[in-house]
């Protein structure tokens, strides 16, 4: 792996403090001299680091008043939107918007995925499922996120679209952090199981609309134990 530059360095370090909520959105970051003193950098790789940032409209710079935050649905870099929904301390809007992003996605591919699955898939969906159901009777909750993934990865790739898998590639990270926060609820894992099976059952009859049903039914119910579980939990005085 190639060394990083300096700008890259400080361009990394600012993002950190940004997602980590020193900077909220709106708000302006430290001035080129306060940073090059931090880092120990000129101002020069400062002022390239900051627009490594703008470039990716993490960053905006509003002459004469300085340099402020965007908020996260302005920016253009899907690497610092992945870092920010799977490090970020306030986070709530981005599980979301990922699971509405799935919603889209996973509900064509299941559609596509209808009418190009074999039958040894299907087996392997419905092993998939009681994978699932074993896991929850001992509360395996890492046997449980490995069985739901391969369970939507096999029909993302059985979908044969090209690009739906490497759309989904750099998301990975991301969903297994999130499935193994959801997955240790138990009502949860009980509603996904139900949603699994009802979904390896649609694409066994090869019906395009009726598992595009089953998958979008899926992702509505998976928003809804986000908010309900997860979210409003969250949000709870203890």
């Amino acid at each position: 792996m190639a060394r990083k530059s300096l700008v890259e360095m400080v361009a990394d370090e600012l993002l950190d403090r940004i997602i980590a909520g020193e900077f909220p959105p709106g708000t302006s970051v430290p001035g080129e001299l306060e940073l090059s003193a931090k880092h120990e950098v000129s101002r020069m790789t400062v002022r390239e680091a900051m627009k490594t940032l703008e470039a990716q409209r993490i960053l905006s710079v509003e002459r004469g008043r300085g340099t402020f935050v965007n908020p996260l649905t302005r920016w253009s870099s899907l690497e610092a939107v992945l870092r920010a929904a799977s490090e970020g301390v306030d986070d709530a809007a981005a599980a979301v918007q990922l699971i509405e992003l799935r919603r889209m996605l996973e509900s064509g591919a299941c559609e596509l995925a209808a009418m190009r699955i074999s039958d040894v898939d299907v087996q392997t969906l419905q092993g998939h499922v009681a994978a699932m159901r074993a896991a929850h009777k001992i509360n395996d909750v890492a046997a449980f996120v490995e069985a739901d993934l391969a369970f939507h990865d096999l029909i993302l790739h059985a979908s044969e679209n090209v690009f739906v898998a490497v759309l989904f590639e750099p998301l990975h990270r991301v969903l297994q952090k999130r499935r193994t926060q959801t997955s240790r609820v138990p009502e949860i894992q009980a509603h996904a199981i139900d949603h699994h099976q009802n979904i390896a059952n649609a694409l066994e009859t090869r019906d395009p609309m009726k598992s595009r049903h089953a998958m979008d039914a899926h992702m509505e119910q998976t928003l809804n134990d986000l908010k309900t579980y997860v979210l409003e939990a969250q949000v709870s005085p203890a």
